[in-house]
């Protein structure tokens, strides 16, 4: 949730030329990461729905690096702003990769 309204404040500063473009679609990915965490989490008593959710999550997770890294090239992001956030991704990745590996502890039986 936190990194979804990192990306929404940096948002802010974007050219109204991307606000149907890029501001759009980056916001969009980065709030379905919390969305699909959730539901996840609610289907987690079926293993499959609950690893396809949390694939879906890592998806939306990469594109929202590959939306940062657009921001970055169109310089309407500096680079240490846009390290940061793709930092705050790789660690989400990186503990959704985990989620998926351990699913078996979360598993309701």
């Amino acid at each position: 949730m936190d990194a979804a309204m990192d990306i929404f404040a940096v948002t802010k500063t974007f050219p109204s030329e991307e606000r149907y473009s890029l501001v759009d679609q980056i916001r969009r990915s980065s709030r379905s990461v919390p969305a699909n965490i959730s539901e996840a989490w609610r289907k987690r008593r079926y293993e499959a729905a609950f690893k396809s959710k949390l694939n879906d999550c890592e998806s939306e997770a990469c594109e929202t690096q590959t939306r940062i890294e657009l921001a970055l090239r169109c310089s309407y992001i500096e680079k240490q702003t846009a390290e940061s956030l793709d930092q705050k991704y790789e660690h989400i990745m990186a503990r959704l990769v985990a989620m998926i590996r351990d699913s078996g502890n979360s598993i309701l039986r």
